[in-house]
């Protein structure tokens, strides 16, 4: 078998996908899983074309003829990202749509980020509703994390978004929610071992019952059946991904936003939150080996819009700044109200994984090989 090999690791011929993902496999040309499920799986239906673009526009019209006479008729959920901002964009001035744009602050938010929503908000003349999770309980709830020793210490962040935004719904009986979620920068997923599932709700509740200090009384819990079943089948709440129905070129997109609405680039992927910039950059490549710049330059190799040597020569350097990594410790470490070394100590801990602690895995099992027989489900996490 050809495979590429860098020191110890084996690389895919055809991403930068490697052996750091250890369930990873090669066919016999060198090319890895991740890429034939691309080509399998994903490809055959995907169409960002004009066929695409007739059936979101087709969507667009239902969601604005239900909305008549409503002060919005969709909402969607902004971090200040690039997929997420050119949504709002995409939404208000191609689609014709109303949104309200809806984000969640939950502590970690850069400058950036802030400067970005609202250049893109008030450009667009849209309204803006954001939530605010209680500190002292998303802080408790991030200490747990981080003594747990899992990989996933962005958990409590990425659930508390897409928590409220589902219950905010919920309450105010609104039935189109988009997203910014695309094949396009999204075609491999972060390996499980990486980042296990965000939406276990079970999951939190175990390790903060072992590590947390404090009820979790407002923080926005949810769980996989109420947003996956109820909500979708019962309240009939439906969740949209306009961006895979036409052409989405990140550097494009990007490009436009800096142009036409004063957008702030960033240098990494999900770097919009202070605490993710921190985990992914360094947490989790230092202390777990895990890279998710592979994950993310993989999906634009699979897409055309990177080149592997160009994805190869990035990797060769660090996501993090050497210079600059010691202000960062003491930053988080000051938001937690703990000191550096505490957080160092956390960081030289044992590793654990998901399946160190109560899960929901056979939950999401089932309901992936539920989706896949369906269509629905495309690729995945393994």
């Amino acid at each position: 078998m050809d495979i590429q090999s860098d020191g110890e690791q084996l690389i895919c011929k055809n991403c930068v996908m490697d052996t750091t993902d250890t369930k990873i496999y090669f066919d016999e040309h060198g090319v890895c899983d991740h890429c034939k499920t691309y080509y399998s799986d994903i490809l055959p239906s995907w169409s960002p074309d004009d066929k695409g673009w007739a059936h979101v526009s087709k969507i667009a019209d239902n969601i604005r003829r239900e909305g008549e006479g409503k002060d919005f008729d969709c909402i969607i959920g902004m971090s200040g990202g690039i997929d997420s901002s050119y949504l709002v964009y995409l939404a208000k001035e191609k689609l014709g749509l109303r949104p309200l744009v809806f984000h969640v602050d939950a502590g970690w938010n850069s400058q950036q980020a802030v400067h970005n929503i609202e250049q893109i908000v008030d450009r667009l003349g849209l309204d803006l509703y954001t939530e605010v999770i209680d500190w002292e309980e998303m802080k408790d709830l991030q200490l747990s994390f981080f003594k747990s020793g899992v990989s996933h210490i962005d958990t409590p962040q990425d659930h508390a978004f897409f928590a409220t935004m589902y219950k905010f719904a919920s309450r105010h009986r609104i039935k189109h929610i988009l997203t910014g979620g695309n094949y396009s920068t999204e075609c491999i997923r972060n390996p499980l071992e990486w980042m296990y599932y965000q939406s276990d709700s079970r999951q939190i509740k175990d390790i903060h019952r072992k590590f947390g200090s404090k009820k979790l009384r407002n923080f926005p819990l949810t769980n996989i059946l109420w947003h996956k079943i109820y909500l979708p089948y019962v309240r009939g709440i439906k969740l949209y991904r306009p961006l895979d129905f036409m052409p989405y070129d990140k550097e494009q997109a990007t490009q436009f936003l800096v142009d036409n609405y004063g957008y702030q680039r960033y240098p990494q992927k999900h770097f919009e939150s202070r605490f993710t910039r921190f985990y992914e950059s360094y947490w989790l490549p230092e202390k777990f080996g895990f890279d998710t710049r592979k994950v993310q330059y993989s999906s634009l190799i699979l897409t055309g819009q990177m080149s592997r040597e160009e994805a190869l020569e990035r990797l060769k350097s660090p996501a993090y700044d050497p210079e600059t990594i010691d202000e960062d410790f003491k930053y988080i470490a000051n938001k937690l109200d703990i000191t550096t070394d505490e957080l160092r100590s956390y960081f030289n801990g044992d590793n654990k994984s998901y399946q160190d602690y109560k899960n929901q895995m056979w939950i999401y099992e089932m309901g992936a090989k539920a989706l896949r027989k369906l269509g629905v489900e495309k690729g995945g996490k393994r």
